[in-house]
């Protein structure tokens, strides 16, 4: 009997098949096509998003009980803080190298200078109203007037746990706060105390990966359906209008995955880059399909564990507190952007103001939701302090999602490097695991 084709050669199938149709379609008959339209509208985009959504359902149940079962299983405060620590310093390090990596690059290709003006307007004209929509909103949000001490706490720390995540994007760093403090106080506590709460928590975590098993079967179809959306309506024009400033952005993003990450893989995980990403390929695919970190989450839980051997409680932390707080991607992109617009405007930044796109590229990539486009409030921030005109974040608006794309990818492969760097760090033997996911 024929062996059924692996999980990740159909993923990746619906994502050659969708893409090739989408560009065709949009070859032939254009993204304005009433046909084309109507096919995205009813459709691709609906199933699509119904396979987004569904993983995003799975989000907070999954989030909630594999971050307070993590912490629990590590047992002990002191290391759990040291653990806490490692990841922390890994981030934040890693972010910097992202994002001057990110403008050393924008500032040798200088991508701004290199697009033509009638293109420029053009696109401004077309994604301008959102744009400035969005402009706007950021200027009014009422928590940029606190200070930055007050803006942090915010940030962090929810007054009410629940409507934190009761809306339609719930704040994961809230969620995660939440479960770190459940967490931390049931490892203080006798066992005979918690042993109920962590049982109940242990069976939402298995129900939940059964519900991912079963959402990632319709996977194939749903990333042929995101793919064929998205090239169908922009095609290759685009692509080639802003030729620059994505070679910048794809190059950025390459060298820190295939150079920095696998030094870091090789010297600090001291295991093979390339059996790492063998063993992670459903990941990259899911992450590069979805645009999500939150969206992925539970397939780099899963095959993190069982593919590469990394202990579940340091999954669960080191995963789930990463999918937000560990986005190196986002910061390299958010520092290109930022340099590439201010080229654009004809403005000269100081090394100074360079320094602190750095910082605050960093800052935004720890707090930049891991949801689809979740930079660009941050980018039209960044922008507006800079007193550059915000406006012209509509010229990459068209060009974001495939972007996002992929700097999500590096997301998520960032997340994963961290997690075996701290398996490695506390005495773990990484890569014993038989490959499951891959497999499937």
């Amino acid at each position: 009997m024929r062996k059924p084709l692996a999980l990740h050669t159909r993923i990746l199938v619906g994502l050659l098949t969708g893409t090739i149709l989408g560009i065709t379609v949009n070859y032939f008959l254009g993204g304005a096509h009433p046909a084309v339209e109507w096919t995205v509208r009813n459709v691709t985009e609906p199933v699509g998003t119904l396979f987004l959504r569904l993983l995003l359902m799975i989000v907070i149940p999954l989030v909630f009980s594999s971050l307070i079962i993590g912490i629990a299983g590590v047992g002990d405060v002191s290391k759990l803080g040291r653990i806490g620590a490692k990841s922390f310093l890994y981030t934040f390090v890693f972010s910097a190298i992202s994002v001057v990596i990110g403008l050393v690059l924008a500032n040798t290709i200088q991508p701004g200078r290199k697009l033509d003006p009638n293109t420029s307007a053009s696109l401004r004209a077309r994604y301008g109203q959102d744009a400035m929509a969005r402009v706007e909103s950021i200027k009014a949000d009422p928590v940029s007037k606190d200070s930055m001490m007050m803006q942090f706490v915010k940030t962090i720390v929810p007054s009410n746990p629940i409507s934190a995540v009761s809306s339609e994007t719930p704040n994961m760093l809230h969620l995660m706060f939440f479960a770190l403090i459940i967490g931390i106080a049931v490892t203080l506590l006798p066992e005979d105390s918690t042993a109920s709460l962590l049982s109940v928590l242990q069976a939402v975590y298995e129900v939940t990966a059964k519900i991912i098993q079963l959402i990632m079967n319709l996977a194939p179809y749903a990333v042929a359906c995101l793919l064929f959306s998205n090239t169908s309506r922009f095609g290759l024009d685009l692509l080639k209008a802003l030729s620059w400033f994505v070679i910048t952005v794809l190059l950025g993003l390459s060298i820190h995955m295939f150079v920095v990450y696998s030094l870091s893989l090789r010297l600090l995980s001291r295991i093979s880059p390339i059996e790492f990403f063998r063993r992670i390929k459903v990941v990259v695919i899911t992450a590069f399909s979805t645009s999500s970190s939150n969206a992925t989450l539970p397939t780099a839980l899963k095959a993190t564990e069982e593919n590469l051997g990394v202990p579940q409680q340091i999954c669960s932390f080191v995963l789930t507190v990463g999918a937000t707080a560990n986005q190196n991607g986002t910061a390299l992109y958010e520092g290109v952007t930022v340099l590439f617009i201010a080229q654009l405007a004809g403005v000269e930044l100081s090394l100074f103001q360079q320094l602190l796109v750095v910082y605050l590229a960093i800052l935004g990539g720890i707090g930049t939701a891991g949801v689809p486009s979740g930079s660009i409030p941050f980018v039209i921030g960044v922008l507006v302090s800079l007193n550059i005109d915000a406006g012209l974040i509509a010229v990459i608006l068209g060009i974001d999602r495939f972007l996002d794309m992929c700097r999500t990818t590096l997301n998520v492969v960032g997340d994963i490097t961290v997690a075996t760097y701290v398996a490695r760090s506390e005495g773990y033997e990484l890569l014993k695991r038989q490959e499951v996911m891959a497999d499937a």
